[in-house]
């Protein structure tokens, strides 16, 4: 879960499993697999911050798999 802020100032917590994607135009909107849409005041590198902050504290791994160390080949 993380915490947003909504365009009105109130504060969400917001299942991170469920998005989707998120944009900025020119408001950081954050699509859910709901097909529900959230515009918050957050950027979307905050929005990426919080989420991958999150998956770490929750021992999820969120690196890229091509970022990942490779074993070398002999």
């Amino acid at each position: 879960m993380i915490k947003v802020t909504r365009l009105n100032d109130d504060e969400l917590v917001l299942n991170a499993d469920l998005i989707e994607f998120v944009e900025a135009i020119p408001d950081t909107i954050i699509s859910l697999t709901t097909g529900k849409k959230i515009m918050v005041q957050e950027t979307v590198d905050e929005v990426i911050e919080r989420v991958a902050s999150f998956k770490n504290r929750c021992g999820i791994r969120t690196e890229r798999p091509d970022t990942v160390d490779q074993p070398e080949r002999l």
